[in-house]
């Protein structure tokens, strides 16, 4: 038998339990209803223990199977390595809690939680979670899958982020939830002439094949189908989602439906292996080991010295590096083109017109960029010589014309990037320049994924949302705000009235392209919602979110949950952006 990392219950504890099938009741393990029998399913690798979860809100109890391996441990020799299927087993895993955190930059604190249980990192990490409604069986029919990828710039965030289990247990029709984790920072994005070399690129976008393929073998046994499978993820999940898409290498049909958030495979640079940039991080990464005595960047031998070290050493190395290499152009780890998931950049493969149609919805926030630039922004040049950085290939004019789209406040009292809040400690030039990155890196990609998925001919439909409800008085409508309310967190449903309308609206919408391939599919308790229309030959209405609504930046405005617009904000910031796209490449 097989003692789930992580779990607080010990071997001895947990044998008598299963043998007897006489089980005690305790709170993390049981919902509401007290003890019963726990929930197993019977796949290839063996007999999956899970147990029901409730968080006291939920309308009733799910069933949970969570930090169940999908892969071989990517350690020691298997570092930097292919992942690989788990294979066959008799061995009973008890999938009561989420797996480990991989190894990273984190974004928000360890926690223990009683549902999901303890909260910490090892390379050890490449797990899936799986919950349906109580009761659901495979005798009961295949259900729709939505499979949850974590985001964090490919190196950082962790599937504990997503409250998957309560977007489902909030969805007005089943479905089956599932997240799923892959490698990030050095140990998903060794990207160099080396790992070229020895075929080792694109780690961690390769680990959400292997999941998926997972998904494919083992989620009947669930109730799931693999005919109906939905990819989700927010910022670079959905950069990543968008490589999949375009990955006309894969021959299978792993997905069939995708939810993109705040993130396009076209808002970063993706550069080949031996690019300047990722020879510089190699060459940083090795100087911060006990590898450092390479010369020679091409030795195979670098790859045994860093299989041999402890993870945590490659692990710091790596994360100072990613650190040293900011503004997030510039951001190491990142995806390459490696002539496989990666065949061509992101922008010739839409224009290709070749790559896997699927419906999509996406979006993007009013305020991407809040985070991502520096608040203490006070002078033109600050605005100027922060994109001449970002984007060193930029030529004059192209700068000059950037100022003119994005009115400089300190010398046009009618600029509308005129910071008028008084909030200590941001510069007159913030506002412009968070608008302007906001648009360069997620909100005008966003828009390109609408355009080119529904430009070509045997089109999908591709829905398209702008998230504009204010979280702080700082950041607004900041990147990754709408997640939370997107699987109807009680901490955001919670706060008012309005709140919870912009959430439920939300949250219907998405589970309802999940479980319907439509996003109105299904009416239930938000049945008022505006009709969201497809783009369709490239044009269409936005879905707007949460306008007017400033109740959590201290503000009283309810504003409108949502309302079908046709949406002109930043049409002529993004046919710049679009134009000189090609500067963000080698």
């Amino acid at each position: 038998m097989v003692e789930r990392k992580g779990s607080s219950w010990t071997w001895l504890a947990a044998l008598p339990v299963l043998l007897a099938a006489a089980f005690t009741a305790y709170p993390d393990v049981f919902g509401r209803s007290g003890p019963e029998a726990l929930p197993s399913v019977r796949i290839k690798q063996g007999n999956i223990i899970g147990k029901f979860v409730d968080d006291g809100t939920f309308p009733e109890p799910l069933e949970g199977f969570m930090g169940i391996p999908y892969a071989l441990p990517p350690v020691g020799e298997r570092r930097f390595r292919h992942a690989e299927l788990v294979g066959e087993s008799n061995e009973t895993i008890e999938a009561y809690y989420l797996g480990p955190r991989c190894p990273g930059i984190q974004l928000v604190p360890f926690l223990k939680d009683p549902v999901l249980g303890p909260d910490y990192e090892s390379e050890d990490c490449l797990t899936i979670n799986i919950w349906r409604k109580k009761g659901h069986t495979p005798s009961k029919g295949k259900l729709p899958v939505a499979v949850l990828i974590p985001g964090g710039a490919f190196n950082r965030g962790a599937a504990r982020m997503h409250n998957s289990h309560t977007m489902l247990a909030f969805s007005e029709e089943p479905y089956i939830a599932v997240s799923m984790q892959y490698r990030i920072g050095v140990f998903g994005g060794l990207n160099t002439e080396l790992t070229a070399n020895e075929g080792l690129l694109n780690l961690g976008l390769k680990d959400m094949y292997v999941a998926l393929e997972w998904v494919q073998e083992n989620i009947a046994a669930f109730g799931g189908d693999p005919d109906d499978v939905t990819i989700m993820g927010l910022s670079a999940a959905a950069h990543g989602i968008g490589h999949l898409i375009m990955d006309i290498n894969q021959p299978k049909k792993l997905f069939h439906k995708a939810i993109m958030d705040s993130g396009a495979h076209t808002a970063r640079a993706v550069h080949p292996p031996n690019a300047a940039l990722n020879t510089q991080h190699f060459r940083e990464l090795l100087d911060l080991t006990p590898c450092s005595h390479f010369k020679n960047l091409k030795d195979p031998k670098i790859l045994t010295c860093l299989r041999g070290l402890p993870s945590e050493t490659v692990d710091k190395a790596g994360k100072e590096v990613f650190k040293r290499s900011d503004p997030s152009i510039r951001w190491a780890w990142q995806p390459v083109i490696d002539g496989d998931v990666i065949s061509r950049r992101p922008i010739e493969a839409w224009k290709s017109g070749k790559f896997h149609r699927v419906p999509i919805l996406t979006g993007s926030a009013a305020n991407e960029g809040a985070f991502y630039v520096p608040q203490k922004a006070d002078k033109p040049e600050d605005f100027t010589g922060f994109f001449r950085e970002l984007l060193p290939h930029l030529t004059p004019t192209e700068v000059a014309e950037l100022e003119k789209l994005y009115p400089d406040p300190s010398t046009n009292p009618d600029s509308p990037h005129l910071d008028t809040r008084g909030i200590p400690g941001v510069g007159s030039q913030y506002k412009r320049l968070e608008t302007a990155y906001g648009h360069y890196a997620y909100t005008c990609p966003v828009r390109q994924t609408v355009i080119w998925a529904t430009y070509h001919s045997n089109a999908q439909p591709a829905y398209l949302y702008h998230w504009a409800l204010n979280k702080t008085a700082l950041f607004g409508a900041n990147h990754g705000d709408q997640m939370r309310y997107q699987t109807f967190n009680r901490e955001v449903r919670e706060i008012s009235p309005a709140q919870r309308e912009v959430s439920g609206q939300f949250h219907a919408y998405c589970t309802s392209f999940i479980t319907k391939g439509n996003p109105n599919a299904i009416k239930g308790r938000f049945s008022h919602r505006p009709e969201w229309t497809p783009f369709e030959d490239g044009k269409g209405k936005t879905m707007l979110l949460g306008r007017g609504n400033d109740e959590r930046a201290g503000g009283t405005g309810v504003g409108k949950a949502a309302e079908l617009v046709e949406f002109t904000w930043g049409d002529e910031q993004c046919e710049f952006w679009w134009r000189v796209s090609s500067k963000w490449e080698d």
